[in-house]
């Protein structure tokens, strides 16, 4: 599947590449929830730069969903992911596990082996959600020490492992 959109038939709900104009939509929906919020100018340049590694969610022309990511330039068999939101009208219909799988069925993902993200201990939604892609596609999920907390400039600020899933089988 390489198209550039794909539509969940049950849902209404189509994931495609993210343009300019989804930035402010991928940041309000950040700043409606208990995502971290960068700002407003960070999914405006996912959206232009790394559009190709990056997926939005939109259920009648509404972004419910993105996914941000990319391919570090010294590593080109992993895919970053650094951020996953879902608007909470949207959550427990599996959108976040259909975007990733979206994305790593994507032509820009073809050499890709390896998902990785950085997720806090207490972030139970995410850690589910990267060991149910592991599940999908009968790999493994490695989680190691990453960012510790003394690398933060403030105390409020947990630990983030380092989630890598794969060898992924597609």
């Amino acid at each position: 599947m390489n198209s550039q959109i794909t539509t969940a038939p049950s849902s209404g709900v189509s994931f495609e590449k993210p343009t300019v104009e989804d930035g402010a939509a991928m940041w309000e929906l950040v700043n409606n929830s208990t995502l971290d919020q960068n700002s407003a100018y960070k999914y405006i340049m996912m959206c232009e730069y790394f559009a190709e590694t990056c997926v939005v969610a939109k259920q009648d022309d509404e972004l419910v969903g993105f996914i941000t990511a990319f391919i570090p330039p010294e590593r080109q068999d992993v895919v970053f992911i650094w951020q996953v939101g879902v608007d909470s009208s949207q959550r427990g219909k599996g959108i976040a596990s259909k975007m990733l799988n979206h994305l790593v069925e994507r032509n820009a993902c073809q050499n890709v082996r390896f998902v990785e993200a950085t997720v806090t201990p207490s972030n139970q939604a995410s850690q589910s959600l990267f060991r149910k892609l592991a599940r999908d596609h009968e790999t493994q999920c490695t989680v190691s020490e990453f960012f510790t907390e003394n690398l933060f400039p403030s105390d409020d600020h947990e630990e983030e492992l380092n989630f890598r899933v794969g060898p992924i089988n597609k």
